[in-house]
């Protein structure tokens, strides 16, 4: 998928918007790999994951820190999908899908972020955009989401800044810990949009996050590719199946909430 036609105010698609020469009204169900995340009964009510009818939250949700003002995944990302598989790709540098693999996840978030950014920010624009830092110093010099971010996602590059950095302390990826980064500066009265490619159990966006507001920022709002799905753990499958299908680009989790 490569961008023809963009617009950058965050509000409502043009009618010149696409993905590759497809107009974002026509990708709709036929958006391979994508599923709309829902809202509601049977799902974590911070992350969207999928959990039994009568629980509010997820286990890593019920028993982890919260530090976003809102997490916002673009869709589920099942394993064994098409986009698990891109995510999986652009990570690996999985030669010689990488660089279609980068495109696409570029032209997802920019989709995304051109109609739902105002949904994201609770009505207003973000003052600042950054992405979750790999916690390995070596590794986060090479950072693939950082790159698309700045690069590739027209409607916020602009406002793309490197706001965070590994500190150097071991961590393990699936625990909250703030002590893993750094903030670069002060972030006094900003609203910041923070972007991951994945979500697990968003103990990286958290730990991201709990920085950015000790660094002062006022607003913090998470949207990640993927909402990870494993159809293999516990009864996913079968919650899985019970999930409308498709993708529209029309809704997020946020537009789905009842007012």
């Amino acid at each position: 998928m490569s961008w023809q036609r963009s617009t950058a105010n965050g509000a409502e698609a043009a009618p010149g918007l696409y993905v590759g020469n497809v107009p974002i009204s026509g990708l709709g169900s036929g958006t391979d790999g994508l599923l709309t995340p829902q809202s509601g009964p049977g799902v974590c009510r911070i992350c969207f994951n999928l959990i039994d009818s009568g629980s509010r939250f997820c286990r890593a949700c019920l028993v982890g820190e919260h530090h976003l003002d809102v997490v916002v995944p673009i869709s589920y990302s099942v394993s064994g999908s098409g986009l698990h598989r891109e995510i999986a790709a652009y990570k690996r540098y999985a030669e010689p899908f990488v660089g279609y693999a980068i495109r696409d996840l570029a032209a997802i978030l920019e989709c995304f972020l051109v109609l739902h950014e105002l949904c994201l920010g609770a009505g207003q624009l973000f003052d600042l955009v950054t992405t979750v830092p790999s916690s390995d110093r070596r590794r986060d010099r090479h950072n693939q989401l950082r790159r698309v971010v700045a690069e590739l996602v027209p409607t916020v590059r602009a406002r793309h800044r490197r706001l965070l950095t590994p500190s150097g302390v071991p961590a393990d990826q699936r625990a909250f810990n703030p002590a893993r980064y750094q903030a670069l500066g002060s972030l006094r009265g900003q609203r910041v949009l923070l972007i991951d490619d994945m979500w697990t159990t968003g103990a990286s966006a958290q730990s991201a996050g709990a920085v950015l507001r000790d660094a002062g920022a006022s607003y913090v709002a998470a949207v990640v590719i993927g909402r990870h799905l494993n159809v293999q753990y516990s009864d996913n499958r079968r919650r899985l199946e019970l999930l409308p299908r498709g993708f529209s680009w029309d809704n997020c989790v946020v537009c789905q909430l009842p007012t």
